[in-house]
């Protein structure tokens, strides 16, 4: 499996695959059309709640990629996950996100899980 990071700020780029955003919330000032999405998997993405407690601080990414591997176990965000398996199993994925931390995000936690890295 192909599975590669790309913030949504970047530009992207035909060898990219298949892009989809794995954030709740849409990146500020990026249009629709200017991230080439093929999907936008809102429910992969942490929790709400999560995502306000972890607040991008790297002090809490321990924590936090415990807790939203928990999250991933949910139905919904399980079924989302075997989504974006598919769409990797078929070439590459690009997972595009919206943080300025390119270490500690969500996506990062997302392809570990698909990869098989950090599960339980």
């Amino acid at each position: 499996m192909d599975v590669r990071l790309k913030r949504a700020y970047e530009r992207p780029d035909p060898a990219d695959g298949s892009r989809v955003l794995v954030d709740r919330v849409w990146p500020r000032g990026r249009s629709r059309q200017a991230l080439e999405l093929a999907a936008w998997e809102r429910d992969v993405a942490p929790s709400n709640e999560l995502r306000r407690w972890f607040g991008h601080d790297p002090e809490r990414w321990d924590e936090f990629q415990a807790r939203y591997r928990e999250e991933l176990r949910a139905p919904e965000r399980r079924a989302a996950l075997d989504r974006l398996a598919r769409l990797a199993a078929d070439g590459r994925l690009t997972l595009v996100y919206g943080a300025a931390d390119e270490e500690h995000n969500q996506a990062v936690v997302v392809r570990d899980a698909l990869l098989g890295a950090g599960r339980q």
